[in-house]
């Protein structure tokens, strides 16, 4: 559930803010050249990231005048405006003093503010932001090309990956979702003519003078591959902040909640202000996920009869978990005419699964499985990712009796003196690419 928008008075414009978590220390998140609040928070990417701010710290982000939720004005503002509003906020917020976490544009407002208002400026955290706008867009024909973008396609989505020279985070360049998202959040951030006259103003920030007069702790994060503010800007921050604490990291995106090192970003930015990071919870962890079902069952069931036939499923699964338990495996669920069970080792997994099959055998069933090891986010009471899936789906292929796994699994009992027979590379329904299935040998 995302929070509720307020306004704050920023002298006659009404800027659009939201605040949220509960931690004890203030934080205020100075926008990209264009944002939308609200917008972020349909993204679930975005939206983990922002409450994992909000587990550590009270935060505060806005709209700038002329952008997202707040008020159309008839003239953008400068940097000066700007950080009219950002303190506008913070009094509306009851927040005397606090951490300014300015990302891209966001960074050089975050720093002019913390050398001009060092006494409310508790620290300051600089991510993929530039002192000079030519670490952006170098050349006068790189401007062009985004501007052109901006008057021709602009609400497309075409700038996360490539609309003019500008490239957000190309590492979803092939998420039609994550299109979607970014087009929806253009069109709510700002009009294309506003969006134009922005990276014009955008084009003459320098701050570069700035610098050296930023007396407050300081941390830069920038990934070395951004592809739309070029690492050496962040470098230059760095180098030219006293004091100033540098981490860079692998990568091409450009937002910090894109990218394998989203989690890594955060924790850093926790370590800058906190002093410690969060403990790791095992959320993700490596498992192989085995999948159950009995054959048949909707035949078998009107043949028997009801009474007879719930004894029977009683029966299979007093037999499932007594297997489990043989084998270290963990039920996490029923899933219709079978079972959802993880083990710590393919091997044990796969024993399980052709005990299980051997011994419904003496009861009149047959069932078939399938298994798969991979990062599962796990819970208290179920798991999940795109390694359930692949069990799943596995489980599907198989016949009356067999046991089938990915080449995953195959791979990783090697030695057990499990024996398998190839049944060739299969397309498995919502999973990219083709995958080797293999058939246990009993």
């Amino acid at each position: 559930m995302q929070p509720v928008t307020r306004y704050a008075k920023s002298g006659d414009i009404h800027i659009a803010y939201q605040l949220f978590g509960d931690g004890p220390i203030n934080l205020v998140l100075a926008p990209y050249f264009v944002s939308n609040i609200e917008v972020y928070w349909e993204h679930p990417e975005v939206a983990r990231w922002l409450l994992r701010l909000g587990s550590f710290a009270r935060v505060a982000m806005f709209d700038k005048r002329g952008t997202g939720m707040s008020d159309r004005v008839p003239e953008l503002p400068g940097l000066d405006q700007r950080m009219d509003d950002l303190r506008a906020v913070m009094d509306a917020a009851n927040m005397e003093h606090a951490a300014l976490l300015g990302a891209s544009e966001g960074a050089s407002l975050a720093a002019l503010f913390a050398a001009t208002y060092p006494a409310r400026s508790r620290a300051l955290i600089l991510y993929g932001g530039f002192a000079q706008f030519s670490s952006w867009l170098p050349t006068d024909k790189d401007l062009s090309e985004f501007l052109a973008y901006i008057d021709q396609a602009w609400g497309s989505g075409g700038s996360m990956a490539g609309g003019g020279e500008a490239v957000f985070f190309p590492s979803l360049a092939n998420d039609p979702a994550a299109q979607q998202w970014m087009g929806r959040f253009e069109r709510l951030g700002a009009s294309p003519a506003a969006a134009t006259e922005l990276m014009r103003m955008n084009s003459q920030i320098d701050i570069s003078n700035v610098l050296p007069t930023i007396r407050i702790p300081t941390l830069v994060v920038h990934r070395t591959g951004d592809r739309a503010i070029n690492v050496e800007g962040g470098r230059y921050l760095a180098e030219h902040i006293s004091g100033a604490r540098y981490v860079e990291l692998p990568g091409i995106d450009h937002p910090p909640f894109f990218g394998d090192n989203a989690d890594l970003i955060a924790d850093t930015i926790e370590e800058f202000l906190t002093g410690v990071r969060a403990p790791v919870i095992a959320d993700r962890v490596l498992a192989t996920v085995l999948f159950t079902d009995i054959v048949g069952s909707t035949e078998k069931a009107a043949a028997l009869g009801d009474r007879r036939w719930h004894d029977l499923f009683d029966a299979h699964h007093a037999t499932i978990r007594r297997n489990l338990d043989r084998f270290r495996g963990h039920e996490v669920k029923t899933t219709g005419d079978g079972v959802l069970a993880t083990f710590d080792g393919p091997a044990r997994g796969v024993r399980c699964a052709c005990a299980i099959a051997e011994e419904v055998r003496s009861l009149g069933i047959e069932i078939r499985a399938g298994l798969h090891t991979g990062e599962c986010e796990m819970s208290d009471d179920d798991v999940g990712g795109i390694a359930v899936h692949i069990g799943a789906r596995v489980a599907a292929l198989a016949g009356a009796g067999e046991v089938l796994v990915s080449s995953t699994v195959k791979e990783l009992v090697a030695g057990s003196a499990l024996r398998f027979g190839d049944r060739g590379a299969r397309s498995l329904k919502g999973v990219p690419g083709e995958w080797r299935i293999f058939a246990v040998e009993r």
